[in-house]
């Protein structure tokens, strides 16, 4: 038995296919693995990395800022605010965001630059990089 899973942003579908488990992140529950036979359920989605793990043990992870995901009869649906799959990510260029971020919060507390900060420290997550480039 497997899952099948469907990851849509409002943008377009960035995965459909089958999986032998889904992991999100949801508020209140913490990560939440999903695997065949799981109850009815219906979470939101805090920003975090969704890892779908392949039946051939592959495993796709995908940067999620906020969304819904719902699991019935074997069927996983997330439906993302915003997603990006890792392999699209440009990790320098997020690097880049997270500085600029980061440059604006050390002049003082400003909400914009706090959700780029989050949600580059999302991205690079997914993408498997560390927030720095290594040059400590």
């Amino acid at each position: 038995m497997t899952l099948h899973v469907e990851l849509v942003s409002p943008e377009q579908v960035l995965y459909s296919g089958d999986a032998s488990m889904v992991v999100a992140r949801t508020a209140g529950g913490g990560d939440i693995a999903f695997l065949t036979g799981h109850v009815p359920f219906l979470g939101v989605l805090v920003p975090g990395v969704v890892r779908v793990i392949e039946e051939e043990g592959g495993e796709l992870r995908v940067a999620v800022f906020g969304g819904f995901v719902e699991v019935n009869h074997d069927r996983v649906s997330i439906l993302s605010d915003a997603a990006e799959l890792a392999d699209t990510i440009d990790v320098d260029a997020v690097r880049r965001l997270r500085e600029e971020a980061e440059s604006i919060l050390r002049s003082g507390p400003d909400d914009e630059a706090e959700a780029a900060l989050r949600m580059a420290d999302v991205r690079l997550a997914a993408a498997g990089a560390p927030p720095a480039a290594g040059h400590h």
